[in-house]
């Protein structure tokens, strides 16, 4: 009986994969081991082997398209054997067999015909071309920024070629096509988004004409406006502030020794700090009209007036006439960051404590321990050691709610919060409890300066069990922090300060740091939160136990 291939999980936030390439084709003889096909993941590019012996009896999934985890993506069996009754329904497409050639008539006819777009009329078989699609290169990925073009339409491009530069959320990675051929569409601009999946490129045969197949795979919908709208509310637009200033010329103006002007001649006399008593008025009845203002001159005011009274404050003029603002387009990045952490504040209720650690000691320990290690160890990098041993022995905060559960990790991965130019990443430290604090130091430095680069890898910002972030090196005393999803609490670290306390039968001054816990209250309580910070406490005023 055949086999049926379903999409495997290969990571553990794997929710679909893109078949990036097949390396059987249907009819071929497979072998266990052999290499059947590469899946593109949320986390990387991985061959998927097959596990059974037999014919490549059918393909559901064609190259660079994806499908769910689970799903069927072939089938193999005996030479001839009949699997339709292993696709649900019969619908699943029938890539094993060619397409049955069409009566010439039939063909003409096709071509004098206009494309409905209400249903696909070409696909990519037929032409023998590879659709590109945007590939979901991290867990929290839902759409990608093209950065550049690396190939123009009419390339020639290589397999393992860099198609385009994506924007995600975490950082500018390469696509590349898995495919050899021409460039013959580009369906995202650069400097445009797309989400997942969508069609940005094709390539095949040079000279292959792809319009039909675009207009298969985008079904477009008439969305064309008359452009003639858009000139008439222009226009309108434009006539306005005329309309404006013709009927605030003919309004009419009160007695009772009021000076007449008109709203606008008052507006711009006041712009100009020009006072209406020294202007000459040339509408009717003496009233003071906008023209007056723009034509007048300080030199025609009666100098007898001016040394009635002593000077006055002049009127403030702004440095600009016109109010404004300017709408800046969010990154890729500054989205996720907006609808994790919004997720993360208005669905997790959040408890904050805040502890005062003794510095002294660890400043004379860090100095000590920079004079051999061959990292330069900084505060920070303290910090994560002891944090990193205080979640072992409190693993209830080294935790993660999982709505149904509370998932205790067993390992302590901390990640640190990088301020980068379009927001924040966070890289991971991994088994940070087990690390050196010269490991500590040496991996932090790389992944900072990798993440101010954006070039980090998507193992490199994923996995995290518990956040720090610190804002001490900008002198911020103490903050609190937003939980970073999917951690259970984060602490903020602020800044080192001299503070005076008593001392023996004195005072003096000693170095203190303040740290806030941030706690999801559904998975971590008050009295588990202050025990993790006494144990935090303990390592950081005595660093000489973190080495033990």
């Amino acid at each position: 009986m055949a086999d049926v291939i379903k999409m495997p999980r290969m990571s553990d936030t794997m929710t679909e994969g893109v078949i990036a390439e097949w390396h059987k084709k249907v009819g071929d003889k497979v072998k266990p081991g052999e290499l059947l096909a590469e899946i593109e993941t949320d986390k990387a590019t991985m061959e998927f082997e097959s596990y059974d012996e037999g014919t490549l009896l059918y393909i559901g999934v064609e190259k660079g398209k994806s499908a769910k985890v689970d799903d069927v993506i072939a089938i193999i069996g005996k030479e001839g054997e009949d699997y339709q009754g292993l696709l649900s329904g019969g619908a699943a497409p029938s890539a094993d067999k060619p397409a049955e050639p069409q009566p010439a008539k039939e063909e003409s006819a096709a071509k004098a015909a206009p494309a409905v777009p209400s249903g696909p009329v070409v696909t990519p078989e037929e032409l023998g071309v590879t659709v590109i699609r945007m590939p979901l290169l991290s867990d929290t990925m839902t759409e990608g920024k093209i950065v550049q073009w690396n190939k123009n339409v009419g390339d020639t491009v290589k397999s393992d070629d860099n198609l385009a530069d994506v924007e995600t959320d975490k950082a500018t990675m390469e696509v590349v096509g898995y495919t050899e051929g021409t460039l013959l569409y580009v369906g995202v601009p650069a400097g445009e988004a797309a989400k997942v999946n969508d069609v940005i490129a094709i390539i095949g045969k040079a000279g292959t004409d792809v319009n039909g197949l675009v207009a298969s795979l985008n079904n477009p919908q008439s969305a064309a406006k008359p452009a003639a709208d858009d000139k008439a509310e222009a226009s309108a637009s434009k006539e306005a502030p005329a309309a404006d200033s013709s009927s605030a010329a003919v309004s009419s103006a009160g007695e009772n020794g009021r000076i007449k002007a008109s709203p606008l001649a008052k507006k711009v006399a006041q712009e100009k700090g020009i006072d209406l008593k020294a202007v000459q008025g040339s509408g009717d009845g003496g009233r003071i009209v906008k023209k007056d203002i723009d034509n007048y001159k300080p030199s025609e005011a009666p100098a007898a007036k001016a040394a009635e009274a002593p000077a006055a404050v002049a009127a403030f003029k702004p440095a600009s006439d016109a109010e404004g603002y300017t709408d800046i387009s969010l990154s890729q990045m500054r989205k996720v960051i907006a609808r994790r952490l919004g997720e993360s504040k208005f669905s997790a209720p959040h408890f904050y404590l805040t502890m005062e650690i003794v510095m002294d000691n660890a400043m004379k320990a860090r100095a000590q321990m920079n004079e051999i290690s061959p990292a330069k160890i900084s505060f920070n990098d303290m910090v994560v050691k002891a944090a990193a041993l205080a979640l072992r022995k409190h693993p209830a905060v080294n935790s993660s709610w999982m709505n149904d559960s509370i998932r205790q990790w067993h390992h302590v991965h901390i990640g640190i919060a990088v301020a980068i130019e379009d927001g924040l990443i966070v890289p991971v430290v991994k088994f940070a409890d087990q690390k050196t604090l010269s490991q500590i130091a040496s991996e932090s430095k790389e992944l900072s300066g990798k993440a101010r680069g954006k070039k980090l890898q998507p193992n490199e910002f994923s996995g995290n069990t518990f956040t720090i972030s610190n804002l001490g090196m900008m002198e911020i005393d103490e903050f609190t922090a937003i939980i970073n999803p999917p951690d259970s609490a984060i602490m903020a670290v602020g800044a080192i300060k001299e503070v005076v306390v008593k001392k023996g039968e004195g005072f003096g001054v000693s170095n203190v740091m303040k740290v806030t816990l941030s706690c999801d209250h559904r998975a971590i309580d008050g009295a588990v939160g202050a025990s993790f910070l006494q144990t935090f406490k303990k390592y950081m005023e005595n660093p000489v136990t973190m080495l033990v």
